[in-house]
């Protein structure tokens, strides 16, 4: 049991890895060196480097410092330890990555330099964030904001970016071209992390089958704090009477749901299907506007009994 949990946290670990990594050279290799600065904390960091010398990496270990203090209040500590580890990571490889010439990558069209670094600092975030880290800057926003509130990641960032990619104005050199660079590259970056995070954020149904349901059930409610219900059974050819879990989860929540799942019972039975709805606490809210007509028609039936007094 030990030795799987170890395991599993260590391949957690690799994947935000690869993810950070992808993430540092869509800046590195692409961006920062096509003068390009898109959104994020990183795109701060990277306006403050084109007007003032300093290296992105000293500028993004001290604002995600500060930021990190608000992942630990609001997003709690298995947020705070895994995105200490991606920000230590990060401002280690934007000081080492850019030695290396040869991962420096140039197009003579700006506008291509500009989509690609885009996607590249996208597909990395987006491994990041399934794997419940961040790289710090806008990402801390998007996910405490999508907490509370079904809205696509991708919005979040587009809003928050509007300002910090106009701020490049304010460097001397800096033109309207190098403003609108920076958005396409947010846009691109937008539509990719939906891509690969909003793939997860969709709904599943689990169904799990295991003699240690109620060890299950227990890990399941205090660990991902998700609902369970517990289905009576019947196994028809071994006439056994147990218990099938029935869990709503999103995507992002499945992976590490069916490793709990696994140490827990290696010979459990789990049963995997898309939901195409699913409405109530912790998911999405019905909004059909009844009530608010159903009001207004009471409001005016108040005021015409008034009136008729």
């Amino acid at each position: 049991m030990g030795t799987n949990r170890f395991l599993s946290v260590l391949w957690d670990y690799v994947i935000v890895s690869f993810g950070t990594l992808l993430y540092c050279l869509g800046w590195t290799s692409f961006l920062i060196p096509g003068g390009i600065a898109s959104g994020g904390g990183t795109g701060l960091c990277t306006i403050v480097y084109f007007a003032t010398g300093i290296p992105v990496a000293y500028s993004f270990f001290v604002l995600n410092t500060i930021l990190l203090i608000i992942g630990f209040m609001v997003l709690g500590k298995a947020f705070g330890f895994k995105t200490i580890y991606v920000i230590l990571l990060s401002t280690v490889l934007f000081d080492v990555l850019p030695k290396f010439d040869f991962l420096v990558v140039t197009f003579q069209d700006r506008l291509f330099t500009s989509i690609i670094g885009g996607i590249v600092e996208a597909i990395g975030i987006g491994i990041v964030l399934t794997r419940g880290g961040s790289t710090g800057g806008t990402d801390i926003l998007a996910m405490v904001v999508n907490k509370y509130w079904p809205v696509s990641p991708g919005r979040v960032y587009l809003f928050a970016d509007l300002f910090i990619i106009a701020s490049v104005l304010l460097i001397p050199g800096k033109t309207v071209n190098d403003m609108v660079y920076g958005y396409v590259t947010m846009v691109t970056f937008s539509v990719t992390v939906d891509w690969v995070l909003l793939g997860n954020k969709s709904t599943v149904q689990l169904l799990i089958i295991s003699s240690k349901y109620k060890e299950i059930a227990d890990a399941i409610v205090r660990d991902m704090k998700r609902g369970v219900t517990a289905l009576d059974s019947t196994g028809w050819y071994s006439g056994n009477e147990g218990k099938v879990l029935l869990v709503m989860c999103r995507k992002y929540e499945y992976n590490n749901i069916v490793g709990m799942v696994r140490l827990i019972d290696p010979k459990a039975f789990i049963s995997v299907s898309s939901a195409t709805g699913v409405y109530g606490e912790g998911f999405d809210e019905v909004r059909t506007g009844l009530k608010l007509k159903h009001g207004k028609k009471s409001v005016s039936k108040k005021e015409n009994q008034e009136e008729k007094i």
